[in-house]
């Protein structure tokens, strides 16, 4: 009997031969935005783990607006000629449907990479730069007072959005999906904890919304019907009088409304008070709820590691398709575990078949690019 988990699913025009989908990672091995020979290999590596969506890492829209000086961008057309060659190769040698995540880091731009501490750099250090977000508020203390945009500021990054999304339909990419969540620049928009704003975009819920569901409209006007378009969320803030999962739901029903093909949900980020109690799949009865209330796709994530687990929470209704993210980085080849541990097929390039094991000598059948 096949497994719902390989089973085929949809996202708005977005066809997947499986419910898997990587979720997108930061690598922080850019140079001014370029991708380099660690993200082909890296990209490389995962387009062949039979997985049905590749999500690419956070990527900036505006220089100011990544979260470290090594990030990813695609704020031009260089980006674009740089990143074209990967998406080439991907596409020569696998079926996988490719998405990108398109972010701006707000008041959590400006830091150093994880492996040398992530701290903030302020501006006029050496690769640093200053901050914007919706309030003068910074996210900790003792860093950088971001400066609170204005009619322009918020015109520009806007801009930066939609000419990132033309970028990524002229790359040929399947999907984009607007970064919303772990406290970054719409989430900021959000979240009462960030957003002290007295004017249109701040105070009320509707007005916390406004400024993300703009940049959400102006993207889905600016590519094609035939490309998906979605949002990932963080559900709550895990912080009392926060972002939280009723006004979430809200969000979603909005986004909804407006053409939103997903909603990949997670939670946190915002504050450093968060308090998130950590347990396998923690996050995923908020994807349940975000589903069930609005009938959105949802991508679901949270300590997700083992085939059995992801195939019960899409047999239990909870989400349509499983994120994975470090669980990926440690076994890249987690799909094909997963097919032989639930006794279905998976996608492998043929260099690879004669890696199958004898006992689970259907697991590659005779698949071309995904199909059986």
């Amino acid at each position: 009997m096949s497994s719902m988990l390989f089973s085929p699913v949809t996202l708005g025009p977005l066809q997947l031969p499986n419910r898997i989908a990587i979720a997108p990672m930061c690598q922080y091995s850019a140079v001014d935005g370029l991708p380099t020979d660690w993200h082909m290999i890296h990209l490389g590596g995962l387009a062949l783990s039979g997985a049905g969506l590749l999500i690419l890492e956070a990527t900036a829209v505006t220089p100011e607006g990544r979260i470290s000086p090594d990030d990813l961008g695609l704020w031009s057309d260089a980006h674009t000629d740089a990143l074209a060659p990967l998406i080439r190769a991907i596409r020569r040698h696998s079926p996988i449907k490719i998405a990108i995540q398109l972010a701006h880091a707000g008041r959590k731009a400006s830091s150093e990479v994880p492996w040398e501490g992530g701290a903030n750099i302020p501006p006029g250090q050496p690769r640093g730069w200053q901050t914007v977000a919706p309030s003068a508020v910074p996210h900790a203390d003792g860093e950088t007072v971001p400066l609170a945009l204005d009619d322009a500021g918020l015109a520009r990054v806007k801009d930066g959005f939609v000419a990132a999304a033309r970028r990524a339909h002229a790359l040929g990419l399947d999907g984009i999906e607007l970064h919303g969540a772990h406290g970054y620049l719409l989430h900021q928009f959000l979240s009462p904890l960030s957003n002290r704003r007295s004017d249109a975009y701040g105070g009320a819920l509707e007005n916390r919304m406004r400024f993300p569901l703009e940049v959400f409209d102006a993207v889905r006007a600016a590519v094609p019907r035939e490309m998906a378009v979605g949002m990932r969320i963080s559900a709550t803030d895990w912080v009392e009088g926060g972002w939280e999962i009723e006004q979430s739901v809200r969000f979603a029903q909005e986004l909804k409304a407006r053409g939103c093909d997903f909603m990949h949900v997670s939670t946190g980020g915002v504050s450093p008070r968060q308090e998130i109690p950590l347990g396998p799949g923690y996050q995923v009865e908020f994807a349940q709820r975000i589903k069930a209330e609005t009938g959105l796709a949802t991508i679901g994530v949270g300590l997700i590691t083992e085939a059995q687990q992801a195939e019960d929470i899409l047999q239990q209704g909870q989400a349509d398709v499983i994120g994975l993210a470090r669980a990926m980085l440690y076994d890249p080849r987690w799909p094909w575990h997963a097919a032989a541990t639930l006794g279905d097929q998976v996608f492998a390039p043929p260099q690879y078949w004669r890696s199958q094991p004898r006992e689970h000598k259907a697991l590659f059948g005779s698949t071309r690019l995904g199909q059986r």
